[in-house]
């Protein structure tokens, strides 16, 4: 499956894609992929607990 979904976004790609165009598009398939496991399997954090995340790195 893996195989057939890169083949499907290289070949949705414009002809004059360049290589690292097509790279962007198969790496930002990847993070949306892994992002809908991850909520999925309940892996995620709610927006205000981010927020506090956040909030923490700009002390």
């Amino acid at each position: 499956m893996t195989k057939e979904q890169m083949t499907r976004i290289i070949q949705e790609q414009p002809d004059n894609s360049s290589y690292d165009e097509i790279l962007r598009e198969l790496a930002f398939a990847r993070k949306i992929e892994r992002g809908l496991e991850d909520s999925q399997a309940n892996r995620t954090i709610s927006n205000d607990e981010m927020k506090h995340r956040i909030k923490t790195w700009q002390e």
